[in-house]
């Protein structure tokens, strides 16, 4: 890994949305329900991470794609909270629009996520380019799950390139894209236990399994490897050690955005030199507090500020 303190960070976000979320008092089947409270954010994991960044005060270039009055609407509601280094390529079709139910009772939430429009070919070598020169030598971030028409092994070939000019590229991603982004050995990676396990193929029955699939994988040159636990914290594995980071007690509202949250303040301390513990802090910090937001709303600065959050963690001997 290069140095990375007081890097630019360089982020893809092929697959944006608008993220509308209800909080209703319960569904039922076949009748209309009336929502208590609506919100609408900008979103995407490639947004959300850009806008945890810029939160977080971390010079931040987001190149992304958007499309139709959904992309308008999407524009809009970004304002700027992205900053204002940012690349925008406009495309046919619609920004995707996914929607988020928070029911109150019982206590659920369902997600549904739609399909956003083709990247054609052209724009898709354009962006890529934008990325990996805006990247350098600093830190590049692929995150999300890739849009239809291209190919899974994208974040693989885009972290090689970027690795070849000096860089250290953040994957957080599953399936396909994962396997191949994998085999390009990113500085960091980002999983929950849940894509952990379907890569693993079996499940992972306690913080030991887990922990032991994680040093598995980050054996395989990978720089730091994180798996977040939902309100049991995460833990972070170098060639070193592995920690666990318990998470602080939340009123959780909602889940999106979390991970989100958690790789970009993982990124930020990285960035500051902090140690492997104090990124695992910070980054269970971000999630935590982005988890008492209602919809798909993240932390505030203030927040994660907070020096009082004294949160345990342990080293594993793993």
């Amino acid at each position: 890994m290069t140095d990375v303190q007081d890097s630019l960070i360089t982020v893809l976000a092929l697959n944006p949305a608008v993220d509308i979320s209800y909080e209703i008092p319960q569904l039922i089947e076949y009748q209309k329900v009336c929502a208590s409270n609506t919100w609408h954010h900008p979103g995407g994991n490639g947004i959300n991470v850009t806008r945890a960044l810029a939160m977080l005060s971390v010079p931040v270039h987001c190149c992304s794609v958007t499309g139709g009055e959904s992309g308008e609407m999407l524009l809009r509601l970004l304002g700027d909270g992205i900053g204002e280094q940012y690349t925008w390529f406009h495309i046919h079709g619609e920004t995707r629009v996914n929607t988020t139910l928070l029911q109150k009772n019982p206590p659920g939430q369902y997600e549904i996520t739609s399909n956003g429009p083709n990247v054609p070919p052209d724009v898709l070598e354009r962006i890529s380019s934008c990325f990996v020169e805006s990247a350098g030598g600093g830190i590049a971030v692929l995150t999300g799950q890739l849009p239809s028409g291209v190919p899974d092994s994208l974040y693989r070939d885009l972290a090689e390139r970027v690795s070849g000019q000096g860089g250290n590229v953040v994957v957080d991603a599953h399936g396909p894209e994962l396997k191949y982004a994998l085999e390009a050995a990113p500085c960091l990676v980002r999983l929950n236990q849940y894509v952990l396990e379907m890569y693993m193929k079996r499940r992972l029955e306690d913080l030991q399994q887990v922990a032991d699939a994680a040093r598995m994988i980050q054996q395989r040159g990978i720089n730091f490897l994180c798996v977040s636990l939902g309100q049991d914290g995460a833990i972070l594995a170098d060639a070193d050690d592995t920690w666990h980071c318990e998470a602080p007690k939340v009123h959780k509202q909602s889940t999106v955005g979390c991970g989100d949250a958690l790789v970009a303040g993982l990124i930020a301390e990285l960035r500051r030199g902090g140690s492997p513990e104090e990124m695992l802090r910070f980054g269970v910090i971000c999630g935590s507090a982005t988890a008492s937001k209602p919809g798909t709303g993240l932390f505030e600065r203030d927040e994660v500020d907070a020096a009082s959050l004294d949160l345990k963690i342990s080293s594993l001997g793993i």
